[in-house]
């Protein structure tokens, strides 16, 4: 049974995400991507600017008179949204934790899917999949995803296995799929697992940030802790040169990342927890359309 407090913010992001997928998002979800090919829907006359290279040699030879081969788009997609729950992904310095947007993300992909008649699943993990939703249609269906992530606010096991997850998705998911990967991808080692996935599915790494872990504000010693590892450590943020470190390290990081996800040509969604994640979102449906039409 899921707690009142549960209940509520459930209802809460399923109000706010689809008041954002049908006002900021309408059409561009649909825009972004494409379907898994062209089927064939029926055969007609030949009309004046249709494309000779769709003649229907076959009828037009029986019937006298020149008919063409009329295709549409197969538009049903599988869109597989991969939400790391670990421990580091409950820090957050604003009004919300990096697991709090993550879920409103997923939410906000899932009415986005649901409302173009694509179907939604759901891998949430941390060193191990925590748990596999298949992928189905529906309001319903879009529900329990938004309640099964935030069901695991607070998993049993702490860490991060990228490589785990991705290895799982190349197992349940054997047909191409558009694969949201949301994560704050701290951590190393998973480049390998990312590029074989890539080259079986349309691949979007989500990396969500907090402010304070690009920048350390100046408030003395602080004590930190490492959510996922246990480890401590004591730091002086007064000291100027120790904020340097923390800053050009973090730069280091993301920029490496950054370098990682362009080598696989795999086009990522960055988001701050201090910021609109609608905007970015936006953005990079619209570049994918711009894409699509070149």
């Amino acid at each position: 049974m899921l707690s009142q407090e549960l209940l509520k913010k459930v209802r809460q992001i399923h109000i706010r995400t689809r008041h954002q997928v049908t006002e900021a998002m309408a059409g561009d979800y649909k825009s972004a991507f494409k379907g898994r090919g062209m089927e064939f829907d029926e055969v007609r006359e030949y009309q004046h600017g249709d494309d000779v290279r769709t003649i229907d040699w076959n009828v037009t030879a029986r019937l006298g008179h020149p008919f063409v081969k009329r295709f549409v788009e197969e538009r049903e997609l599988t869109v597989m949204l991969m939400i790391d729950a670990s421990s580091s992904g409950s820090f957050g310095s604003v009004s919300q934790s990096k697991n709090d947007v993550a879920a409103e993300i997923a939410a906000l992909l899932a009415y986005s899917a649901i409302r173009n008649n694509d179907r939604v699943g759901l891998i949430i993990f941390t060193d191990q999949v925590e748990k596999f939703i298949p992928p189905k249609k529906g309001r319903y269906h879009v529900l329990r995803v938004i309640r099964e992530i935030l069901y695991f606010e607070k998993p049993e096991h702490s860490a991060t296995d990228i490589t785990c997850a991705l290895q799982f998705l190349q197992k349940v998911c054997t047909r191409r799929s558009v694969v949201f990967l949301v994560s704050d991808f701290i951590g190393a080692g998973y480049d390998k697992a990312m590029l074989l996935a890539s080259k079986r599915h349309d691949l979007i790494p989500v990396t969500i940030t907090d402010p304070r872990e690009i920048e350390l504000p100046d408030i003395g010693f602080l004590d930190l802790l490492d959510a996922e590892t246990g480890e401590r450590i004591l730091i002086d943020t007064h000291d100027p040169n120790v904020r340097k470190a923390f800053r050009v390290l973090g730069s280091r990081e993301r920029d490496d990342r950054t370098r990682m996800f362009r080598q696989m040509k795999d086009d990522a969604i960055n988001i701050f927890t201090e910021k609109s994640y609608v905007d970015p979102l936006v953005r990079f449906f619209r570049m994918r359309e711009r894409r699509m039409a070149m």
